[in-house]
């Protein structure tokens, strides 16, 4: 058993976090609102840009239920998600009483198929029920087949929530990920990129989308002197003290990136011997921030021997999501289906992947990992 745990992907602080978050203290600024929630939201348009506005929010899957709100979704409509996901996608899909309807994945992203997409809008609406969004996500830093999916949402009028939960410091012919979907999300939950601990954002071009993103976020309280309701409101904001937490971390955001690519590339040429490994690689256009480094294992057997390996020696690592059309809360949920996730989860393995790894301990993980092959 090694000494010390070593992480799937864990916080990593810079050096002015825990300034930030004293001034909060120092001048009592310890609400859901204050000086850093507006530069964290400043700092994350500018990183963004696209002119996009930002309202930071107490997590990334409150933004996709503002999102789907704000885009109208509500009581019997049917929302198409990614299948291959965390729960966290299709969850507030449900909270709005709509039905989620998963599509199944292409290979060269592992995120949703274009093809299967298309197939479920038309088949939708010959049953009647024009799909009211889509909710398409970032894999692991991913980007999606952003120009194929895109297309097919302005053809049918049916808008993107773009989950890029794990995909801050991602982008797309040089253009940053959350900037091309109607309503893009963020997560800063403790696992991710940068974190505050808890959080996320709802980020979009259409500055009236913020606008009453903040309205729900905080209660919907009407404009007047008292406390007036005439919508069902939220608690969704961020505090100001985790706010600071995320101003100091967008200011390394750019280090995380690059240290986490170091470790694919580490992972990539420490076991490019082993031919029955695969590892997700960038088409043309695509940079990934390689939130979590993976690797695609022969079998089952294989990917739980090496797993089983690692947990030996107190090393995480941990199984590719298990698709949302397998899961036993969304069995009858309708699902287009081809495969590839089903596979994708049976033999894939998230490997430790956090920017605060030194070289030696990916290393000897590489050397784990061939003992299996050897």
């Amino acid at each position: 058993m090694a000494d010390s745990k070593i992480w799937l992907s864990s916080p990593h602080m810079g050096t002015n976090e825990e300034m930030y978050v004293k001034q909060a203290f120092d001048t009592n600024w310890v609400a859901p609102l204050g000086p850093n929630v507006d530069a964290f939201e400043v700092a994350i348009q500018e990183y963004v840009g696209e002119g996009v506005a930002v309202a930071a929010l107490s997590s990334g899957t409150g933004a996709i239920h503002l999102a789907l709100e704000i885009l109208g979704v509500s009581s019997g409509d049917e929302v198409l998600c990614q299948s291959f996901t965390f729960s966290a996608s299709a969850n507030p899909i449900k909270y709005l009483g709509a039905n989620p309807v998963f599509i199944d994945s292409e290979k060269a992203t592992w995120n949703m198929c274009p093809i299967l997409l298309e197939e479920a809008i038309n088949d939708r609406i010959k049953k009647g029920k024009k799909p009211k969004a889509i909710v398409a996500v970032h894999l692991y830093g991913m980007p999606y087949k952003i120009k194929e999916i895109t297309g097919i949402s302005e053809r049918y009028n049916i808008p993107i929530v773009e989950d890029s939960a794990e995909a801050l410091g991602s982008s797309y012919n040089g253009i940053k990920c959350s900037s091309f979907g109607a309503i893009g999300i963020l997560s800063f939950n403790g696992n991710k990129i940068i974190t505050t601990s808890g959080g996320g954002a709802l980020v979009s071009k259409n500055k009236e989308y913020r606008k009453k993103a903040i309205f729900l976020a905080t209660q919907a309280r009407d404009d007047a002197p008292h406390y007036q309701h005439s919508n069902v409101g939220y608690n969704y904001r961020m505090s100001n003290i985790l706010a600071g937490i995320g101003r100091g971390q967008m200011e390394v955001l750019e280090d995380r990136v690059a240290a986490r690519r170091a470790n694919y590339e580490l992972y990539v040429n420490g076991l490019a011997a082993i031919s029955e490994l695969e590892f997700l690689q960038e088409p043309v256009g695509y940079f990934s921030n390689r939130w979590l480094s993976c690797i695609l294992t022969p079998s089952f057997e294989v990917r739980e021997e090496v797993r089983l390996l690692l947990l030996d020696h107190n090393i995480e690592s941990r199984p590719l999501w298990k698709p949302m059309h397998l899961q036993p809360i969304f069995e009858n949920a309708p699902n287009y289906s081809n495969g590839t996730s089903e596979d994708l989860f049976n033999r894939g393995l998230c490997l430790p992947s956090g920017s605060n790894l030194t070289k030696e301990e990916v290393l000897s993980i590489i050397q784990l990992i061939k003992t299996v092959f050897s």
